[in-house]
């Protein structure tokens, strides 16, 4: 992938009490009513954690310590350029997650992720994280 072409995101597995937050897209616009980690798009020049903070704070209301990034991954969408996801945990934040911009906002267990309908690319990560095989930092 070359960086002109590709987009980039950066995604929190934002954690309460051994839960993540996942977000459902709106119902208009692209991938409607599919599941997601809250995050966005990187702006030129900036850095993915410093879009994910700003991300948070628009869409949930919250500022958010940027943990480390726990996974990576480029893919693909027929009919839409590159995407090269940045996934960062999130332990620490102030406020309280406030749904600003999806359809619905949750707070599930690691092991009912698989129970929703992820956008392609989470699927991955979804997988790993449901199968035990990629353990997050504490």
């Amino acid at each position: 992938m070359t960086p002109e072409t590709t987009v980039t995101v950066a995604a929190a597995l934002l954690f309460d009490r051994g839960r993540l937050l996942i977000c459902q897209r709106s119902p208009r616009g692209p991938f409607p009513n599919q599941w997601e980690f809250p995050g966005g798009k990187v702006e030129p020049g900036e850095a993915p954690r410093d879009a994910l903070a700003r991300e948070l704070a628009e869409e949930l209301g919250i500022t958010a310590e940027i943990g480390s990034e726990v996974w990576r991954t480029d893919h693909q969408y027929p009919g839409h350029p590159p995407v090269r996801l940045h996934f960062f945990s999130v332990r620490r934040y102030s406020g309280v997650p406030e749904n600003r911009v999806f359809q619905e906002i949750l707070w599930v267990s690691v092991q009912d992720l698989t129970q929703y309908d992820f956008l392609e690319a989470n699927r991955p990560l979804v997988e790993r994280l449901q199968s035990g095989a990629l353990r997050l930092p504490v």
